[in-house]
């Protein structure tokens, strides 16, 4: 059987690659009846201190050893980078059956080979040998840094390949700090990375949270009027840290008005299909809990508390992502033919969307990523996109504007549209702002996870960044 379709691949013009692991490669994939034209690979990557995390490897649909090579990573922390590839960007997304794969027309691995890493240890099928998953900020970006190297020990035929780091949400500190590790290696060819909705100072995500519930009318003109006479003075409003009682009694009231709505955190304009934002559910022999979405560490801290205490009962709980059913990929990724497929051991747990341990016991040690971003920006070799869907509250667009200013780099084109195809037509794809070699943009009636709700408009946005041409 391997025979006629490796002769098939060299019919096609597609070499096997030269050092990739013959053991990792994904030969039958359950849920598609097709072969595809690019090679697939899954297994796993060292990590420092015993940590093995999953890979999923997708070659570029046209020829690898030219297109560039993109890492992804997916946010939580403690959420799957799979999501990304089976249910926004990459070349199969899953149905709603949680057994069939359908074709992704606006797959990014059309331009690029593609990196789906589950991290950190504990994540998905990712897992440690001595079973501990208490880790922070520092720890991931060094076992993503050595997990990134052992790639390249597996697959040395892409070591000269252009390299970007890319993700989103939480991943708005993964990236900037494995960047700066990345950055120090000059065996790996880092060209740059791409953010999506991605957190960057905890405080400025409070403050534009409650100036983006306002202005989208989530809160009335008496909830505004309530907090600015409790929080702010003359020259200043303190939404985060002010030791004025009342606001932090208004500003308790407004948050719980917004989230007690069932209202999509991840996209305003979406309905709410499972769990509301720290939504803890018993259903007698498990409990299921639900991210809280808005990225402040005391939200965290207390929402982490609470899946301590319930912790005691010694019933299973697992952590979803508010608002998301993720019913269709779960299912999917625990078909022992799946797993069998991508070479998961027997042994290890159930795959999750998120692993709730991870997500508790991480430490929080990043406030803000602004000295990773000043130490990329200065090395002025690195090109750098922060995109945001404009409906996101949860890591919200006004707040990363914020942040990107406060960088203090020269502004070299003002605030204008950007376009896409769409047919033989343009139409407005978001607003972009052009920095020295930052580009800030929007892209218009997308949410967190913009290839989803956006696939057409995200694959352009991807294409033009990778090749370098304006917006």
């Amino acid at each position: 059987m391997m025979l006629p379709l490796l002769l098939c691949a060299l019919y096609l013009g597609v070499r096997p690659a030269e050092a990739a692991p013959e053991a990792d490669e994904i030969i039958a994939l359950p849920g598609i009846n097709y072969q595809p034209s690019f090679r697939q690979f899954s297994g796993f990557l060292n990590g420092s201190g015993g940590k093995h995390l999953h890979y999923w490897f997708v070659e570029c649909e046209s020829d690898p050893r030219s297109c560039p090579l993109v890492l992804w990573l997916n946010g939580g922390p403690g959420c799957s980078s799979l999501a990304g590839l089976l249910t926004e960007h990459g070349p199969f997304l899953v149905l709603p059956d949680g057994s069939t794969l359908k074709t992704n027309q606006y797959s990014w691995n059309k331009i690029a080979n593609v990196l789906y890493l589950e991290s950190p240890a504990g994540v998905g099928f990712s897992y440690s040998d001595d079973k501990q998953y208490k880790t922070g900020d520092a720890e991931t970006a060094k076992a993503n840094y050595m997990a990134l190297k052992d790639f390249f020990r597996l697959f040395p035929e892409f070591t000269k390949n252009d390299l970007y780091i890319t993700g989103e949400s939480y991943a708005g500190f993964y990236i900037p700090a494995l960047a700066v590790e990345v950055s120090k290696d000059s065996g790996i060819n880092l060209k740059g990375l791409a953010i999506g909705n991605g957190i960057t100072h905890y405080v400025l995500d409070i403050f534009s949270f409650v100036y983006f519930a306002y202005y989208h009318g989530l809160l009335d003109k008496n909830a505004w009027s309530r907090l600015m006479s409790a929080c702010c003075d003359d020259t200043y409003c303190d939404f985060m840290d002010s030791d004025k009682e009342e606001c932090g009694e208004v500003i308790v009231q407004g948050y719980n008005k917004v989230h007690n709505a069932k209202l999509n955190i991840y996209n305003i304009y979406h309905p709410c299909e499972e769990g509301e934002p720290g939504e803890i559910r018993d259903y007698g022999d498990h409990i299921k809990a639900y991210h809280p979405g808005v990225m402040s560490p005391q939200i965290h801290s207390e929402f982490s508390k609470r899946l301590k205490e319930i912790s005691q009962s010694n019933k299973t709980i697992s952590l979803g992502v508010s608002c998301v059913n993720d019913t269709d990929i779960t299912t999917y990724l625990n078909n022992p033919d799946v797993r069998s497929a991508l070479h998961i051991p027997k042994d290890l747990p159930p795959w999750e969307m998120c692993n709730e341990y991870v997500f508790s016991n991480f430490q929080r040690e990043m406030r803000d990523s602004r000295e990773e971003y000043l130490h990329l920006l200065n090395e002025k070799k690195y090109r750098i996109l922060v995109f945001s869907g404009d409906t996101d509250m949860a890591c919200n667009f006004l707040g990363i504007e914020w942040y990107i200013d406060a960088l203090g780099a020269k502004e070299d084109k003002s605030y204008h549209p950007w376009m896409y195809k769409d047919g033989k037509q343009s139409q407005i794809a978001g607003y972009a702002k052009q920095y020295a070699n930052l580009t800030l943009l929007t892209v218009k009636g997308a949410g967190h996870m913009v290839p989803t709700d956006k696939p057409l408009v995200a694959f352009q946005m991807f294409q033009r960044f990778i090749n370098n041409e304006p917006f």
